[in-house]
């Protein structure tokens, strides 16, 4: 259980970020959802909820999606139901149960950069940005490269485009963490190959899916593109699932996905 010595519930973004740069150990709270698995020391927990941060609109070219609001919001969204074949209800709907999800928010899934992390997989497969208090806006690809900095993640900007996608994970159980989660995109002919839980965070197989932009299509194609894929990535091991487990199943997945998709685009 995580210890919290204080709580602050700012008005405005600079008051939030004046706090949690104040000392080392202030932080940001989401749901706190992960936070009761540890057993961290907070000096002061940062509560946002005053900032109207929960939301998800539909705002033209993008997808605005709030820091505070909960997977279970995503997972429930009719328009997110209809978009990218519903890639993100999707990835987000067998976390945990009902109760977690209507607890954790998108903000810290991302900001927190968890390996585990579902979402986060199928963010990387579309034409994601984060917002951030200070940093701005950027790809989500760049932020998850970059060090770890104070700051506030505020939305999410997703591009609507005509990308189609899949989602796949395989569980223990269906509640379980993934033991390997990947997300497949293709917008034209320009293909997103992804997988997450390696355990290690989710991460683009760039030259897989280069290779896979630059082809036919054929079946071997495919199955070439998934080994390129397996062995382009590096995989670990956990109590769920050793490394050579990890990279076969990613082949396995990600081929899976590239047939879904394809599917997609012929209907």
């Amino acid at each position: 259980m995580f210890t919290v010595l204080d709580i602050a519930q700012p008005d405005t973004l600079e008051e939030a970020y004046k706090i949690l740069t104040q000392r080392r150990n202030n932080t940001i709270l989401g749901g706190c959802a992960f936070l009761k698995m540890g057993s961290k020391r907070i000096g002061t927990g940062i509560d946002l909820s005053r900032l109207k941060l929960d939301y998800l609109n539909d705002e033209g070219e993008f997808i605005e999606i709030g820091a505070m609001a909960s997977l279970r919001a995503l997972e429930t969204n009719a328009f997110l139901k209809e978009t990218f074949n519903g890639i993100l209800p999707k990835a987000v709907e067998n976390i945990i149960g009902v109760q977690f999800r209507n607890g954790v928010t998108v903000g810290a899934s991302v900001y927190s950069k968890y390996g585990f992390s579902d979402l986060v997989t199928a963010l990387l497969a579309l034409d994601t940005e984060v917002e951030l208090y200070k940093g701005g806006r950027i790809p989500l690809e760049v932020f998850l490269c970059n060090p770890y900095e104070k700051d506030i993640l505020l939305r999410l900007w997703i591009k609507k485009n005509q990308r189609r996608a899949a989602f796949l994970s395989l569980r223990k159980s269906a509640s379980d963490f993934a033991v390997l989660n990947v997300a497949v995109s293709r917008l034209n002919d320009q293909w997103k190959i992804v997988a997450g839980a390696r355990p290690g965070r989710a991460a683009i197989a760039a030259e897989a899916s280069t290779a896979l932009s630059q082809g036919t299509l054929s079946i071997l194609e495919i199955e070439a593109a998934a080994q390129k894929a397996a062995d382009e990535l590096s995989f670990g091991t956990n109590a769920r699932g050793s490394a050579s487990y990890r990279k076969t199943l990613c082949q396995v997945l990600v081929k899976r996905g590239i047939m879904e998709v394809k599917k997609c685009a012929l209907n």
